[in-house]
């Protein structure tokens, strides 16, 4: 799991064999703050990550950003989890390399996702659910880039219409460059836009 919401300079993995659930947010119904998410860990795919990338090792529970998309997939929490820091500071080439350098893992049944939000503009959020046309706008040319596979567009993503816009900051487009690299042809799975800003594609990399 690599999450918008682990930044870091230099390449971290989390060694946890039992990650704590990690509450980084604020404002949002107690309901939330209750929520548990016990996935184990799995900390000799942790060691052999850390080997293979050169990450630095730490202890660290599952953010937001995994255990929400996680607990949609696996309600159980039976399925172990590693998460990968974001190194913020590298480029989009080097963050699709190290997808490309996680992706025989996928050889081993091992699933590699980036959990961002296609867009994330925070300052713009809106009471209504009617997207914005430059969400749609950034939304559909990220989605024809990825299905006709023109990665090199995708490594230029910040050139994309209203890609500011969509993007103050990078973080959360950035771990979908690390799943392209992992994987192989995009298909949408899903589509939506919450508070008019929020775009929550979705995509499979076969």
């Amino acid at each position: 799991m690599v999450s918008a919401h682990w930044e870091s300079l230099a390449l971290k993995v989390s060694i946890s064999a039992k990650p704590e659930t990690i509450h980084d947010f604020g404002g949002f119904p107690q309901a939330l703050f209750e929520c548990q998410y016990p996935a184990p860990g799995e900390p000799e795919l942790a060691e052999r990550l850390a080997v293979l990338l050169g990450a630095e090792r730490v202890e660290r529970g599952l953010d937001h950003g995994a255990w929400v998309p996680l607990s949609l997939m696996f309600p159980d929490a039976n399925v172990p989890v590693v998460s990968l820091s974001l190194p913020v500071r590298w480029s989009n080439a080097e963050l699709v390399t190290l997808g490309e350098r996680l992706s025989a893992l996928r050889e081993e049944g091992i699933l590699v996702i980036g959990s961002g939000s296609l867009t994330h503009n925070l300052y713009e959020i809106m009471p209504q659910e009617s997207p914005m046309p430059w969400v749609g706008a950034f939304a559909t040319w990220v989605s024809d880039r990825l299905i006709a596979n023109d990665r090199e567009a995708l490594l230029s993503w910040e050139n994309a219409p209203n890609a500011r816009e969509n993007h103050p900051t990078p973080e959360h487009f950035q771990p979908l460059l690390v799943a392209m690299g992992a994987g192989g042809d995009a298909k949408q799975l899903h589509h939506s836009v919450e508070h008019g800003v929020l775009a929550m594609d979705v995509y499979a990399f076969s």
